[in-house]
């Protein structure tokens, strides 16, 4: 049986508190992350650039020879709150290395709310941070924008309610 795609509209970002690289002791200084909600989440992606090979005698084709391996950089949008968090940790990379890094998890829900699949990543740096566009003439909502770098993404299929 096939199963149906799973729509893209419901999800969850999480932060880790700490910092990926600081011993546990250190932990309790930093001070709690709550992400919130967000409206978007791109950059869910990887790169392996190749270089193509040519082999004397073989007109057909080149070989194509894999040399490095990259991760997109995750962009999350929200609508902003009074609560500084993001730009705190964006401003944790510039000033300091104390609670600059974090783990983090995208966690896909079903339409019914359970999760279904997740994408977590590792050593995470907040590096790029927009904040919002005001015009007088619009009535939106201002939203703030989070670019993270990190060192790696897995993807982590979870059972869903009801399947075996």
């Amino acid at each position: 049986m096939i199963e149906d795609p799973i729509p893209s509209y419901k999800f969850l970002v999480t932060l880790l508190p700490g910092d990926a690289y600081l011993p546990a002791s250190q932990l309790t200084l930093l001070a709690l992350f709550t992400g919130g909600e967000f409206l978007e989440v791109k950059g869910l992606g990887a790169d392996l650039e190749v270089t193509a090979y040519p082999e004397g005698g073989m007109n057909d084709h080149a070989h194509q020879l894999p040399v490095r391996h990259t991760w997109s950089r995750i962009s999350l949008r929200r609508g902003i709150v009074r609560d500084p968090a993001l730009w705190s940790w964006y401003q944790a990379g510039l000033m300091q290395s104390l609670g600059a890094r974090r783990d983090g998890t995208i966690v896909l829900m079903t339409a019914a709310g359970t999760p279904a699949l997740s994408w977590t990543f590792q050593g995470g740096i907040a590096t790029k941070w927009v904040g919002p566009e005001m015009n007088a003439m619009n009535n939106a909502v201002a939203i703030e924008t989070l670019e993270i770098a990190h060192q790696g993404l897995t993807v982590v299929p979870l059972s869903l309610a009801g399947t075996p």
